[in-house]
């Protein structure tokens, strides 16, 4: 073991120690929990920083550390040891975490100023930082549980931090209870695997560079339902359909939380989840099938759900799903898109981050308002924000040079390289997308940067005076621009980010019905044609105060397209009826022969004891009636 080996768990150490120090160090903290919450949570990130650097100096094959704490249950035939693992895929989600976790803490400061229980929300970020480090750096899957657990911990207790909402209250624990679905699937594909390969572990069970592991000893039907269950988990975690209920409600915390959660950490740990896990869904085509159809549906939901919102944070949180559904998408093609999976990963959380902190500092400008209808004209009174919210809106968008150009695109040829009616499908949805993309991105842009203002006196009579936020808010918010826009061009440039990955992941090249320049002016068109009708309908003419009626689908996109309507008739209701069948089962016929057959034998014994009435000649006359019984038989047989 190294001396850079050592550091590895000191990764998770600091943001883990800085949770601790701020849940139960009390009030006496309160002044400067703030910045030992951001100190650590950047301590981290520098110590990441550290470990890359030492990584680079290395040859591809020898760029994986490990370190070994301790072994949690060590008994025969069953070993769970707490040991790290540092590599290409994991370095990449460690300095994400953590450059990006960072930021989000900075604008806290900031953002979080006026709140009485400011150095708790620090606590509750240093939690997730930590139990997010320790998912990604795990180096085998029981662990991992440990950290995927810790993350929906910490996301309940961030989601409902506002306790005094009703609102907020209700959407922690839809977000915990959807989880808990997800999680299951996790939990049993374990338990599959230890009793599959008798290990859980990512070395004896993924195999190593050179070293094949378990899982070609393994049947195809097996191999199915383990990836099938860690589908499952990825879509809780991911917020893919049919488990995306959660994420809008999720907006009900405070912004920064909102950047954590759907920008670097939280909703990429599906994706993660089965990039690492590569080795099974390539040997497991059905499933992997499953996994291109789940990412392409859930890629078109989310951008038809954004299109609807007037809620800045919800449009924002059904462009996440639909972003995470471009990343599902393309980890669902294997070595063909992994590594576009992760890069789009990536570029998402800076442009996706920066844009949930431009909203952020929308809304302290204007009272918390976050009804895009009563904007207008922002970029008047916030320059920095509309600049780098400006330069989100275009990397998300795909415009040419910026981040989402290379990532997204790269998504879209390698869905065509699936090949056959499948890639036209998955690629023609990709495209899609991208033009649903532009519109509802347009739309935010236009609704709360130009046109009139629209703000209105609030109830109390107290009318918005918007203003850029202060420093702390708005140099995050710079970096992260820069990341939105310089990121996906540094990535590709020689394969770089492929290069990198590739010792990990694995790539192969299809054969694209489609060129690559063919992909690109086709992306562009329909960037072009969605903006371009947002504008007519929201640029060239007054948005007004109230939402019109709108179609059929606007409608249902505006109720994200029923889904807690489906929810709560198949789920709510359904397990309302299986219940009831349920007891009526357990009342009539379980208790029901338990019952009955005690009554009948209570009956029996009740006429049995009136025959012990002690009287002597009760007795006497059954003592003659038997012994007549017994001289009449004796008589007939004899007789026989």
């Amino acid at each position: 073991m190294t001396s850079t080996d050592n550091l590895i768990a000191l990764l998770v150490a600091a943001p883990l120690l800085g949770a601790a120090v701020l849940l139960c160090g009390g009030r006496r903290l309160d002044a400067v929990g703030h910045w030992i919450g951001t100190a650590l949570a950047a301590a981290s990130f520098v110590i990441g920083a550290v470990l890359f650097v030492d990584m680079l100096g290395k040859n591809a094959a020898d760029r994986s550390l490990g370190q070994h704490l301790f072994s949690w249950v060590p008994v025969a035939g069953f070993r769970a040891d707490v040991s790290f693992q540092l590599d290409q895929l994991s370095m990449t989600f460690v300095l994400l975490i953590t450059g990006v976790g960072s930021l989000i803490h900075l604008y806290s400061i900031g953002y979080m100023e006026h709140d009485e229980r400011r150095r708790r929300f620090f606590g509750y970020l240093n939690l997730f930082l930590a139990a997010m480090l320790l998912l990604v750096l795990a180096d085998n899957y029981l662990l991992l549980y440990v950290g995927w657990e810790g993350v929906g911990l910490a996301s309940y207790l961030l989601i409902g931090f506002w306790q005094h909402k009703p609102s907020a209250a209700t959407a922690a624990k839809k977000a915990f209870l959807v989880n808990r679905v997800g999680d299951m699937g996790l939990s049993i594909a374990i338990m599959l695997m230890f009793t599959t390969f008798g290990s859980f572990a990512f070395g004896p069970v993924l195999g190593t560079e050179g070293h094949p592991g378990l899982v070609g000893g393994a049947t195809e039907g097996k191999l199915t339902a383990v990836a099938l269950m860690l589908l499952l988990a990825a879509c809780g975690k991911s917020a893919q359909v049919p488990l995306q209920s959660w994420l809008g409600d999720a907006m009900e915390g405070p912004t920064p939380v909102s950047a954590l959660i759907h920008a670097a950490t939280m909703v990429t740990a599906g994706v993660y989840l089965i990039v690492r896990s590569g080795a099974i869904f390539n040997a497991a085509p059905d499933a992997q099938l499953v996994v291109t159809v789940v990412g392409a549906v859930t890629l078109l939901f989310g951008a038809i759900v954004g299109c609807a919102k007037d809620d800045i944070k919800k449009a924002l949180a059904g462009s996440t799903m639909s972003q995470i559904g471009y990343m599902v998408l393309a980890a669902g093609l294997g070595p063909i898109g992994y590594v576009f999976a992760i890069m789009h990963l990536v570029t998402h959380g800076f442009f996706k981050a920066g844009l949930f902190l431009g909203a952020g500092s929308v809304m302290h400008g204007m009272n918390d308002e976050v009804d895009m209808r009563r904007y207008g004209g922002l970029r008047k009174y916030m320059p920095v924000t509309f600049f780098t919210f400006g330069l989100g809106y275009l990397a998300i968008i795909g415009f040419p040079g910026l981040s989402g150009f290379f990532s997204k695109d790269k998504i879209i040829e390698a869905a065509f390289a699936k090949g056959g009616t499948e890639g036209w499908i998955l690629g023609g949805a990709a495209l899609l997308g991208a033009a649903i993309t532009a519109y509802y991105m347009t739309r935010v842009m236009l609704m709360t940067f130009f046109g009139e203002k629209r703000w209105q006196p609030d109830a109390d009579g107290h009318e918005p005076h918007p203003h850029e936020s202060p420093r702390s808010m708005t140099i995050p918010m710079i970096v992260l621009a820069f990341g939105s826009v310089f990121a996906g061009g540094l990535f590709s440039f020689g394969d770089r980010f492929l290069h990198w990955l590739e010792p990990v992941t694995g790539h192969s090249e299809g054969d694209s019905p489609v060129s690559a320049l063919t992909v690109t002016l086709a992306t562009m068109v329909l960037l072009v044609v969605g903006a371009g009708i947002a504008y007519l309908q929201y640029g060239r003419k007054p948005v007004p105060a109230v939402a019109p009626r709108g179609s059929l689908l606007t409608r249902a996109a505006r109720r994200d397209l029923l889904q807690d309507d489906f929810n709560h008739v198949v789920l709510v209701r359904g397990g309302e009826h299986l219940t009831r069948s349920l007891v009526y089962v357990d009342h009539t016929l379980v208790d029901g022969v338990v019952n009955g057959t005690a009554a009948s034998m209570g009956g029996l014994s009740g006429r049995l004891r009136k025959l012990q009435n002690g009287y002597a000649r009760s007795y006497a006359v059954s003592m003659f009636g038997g012994a007549a019984v017994l001289i009449a038989a004796t008589l007939l047989m004899r007789a026989v």
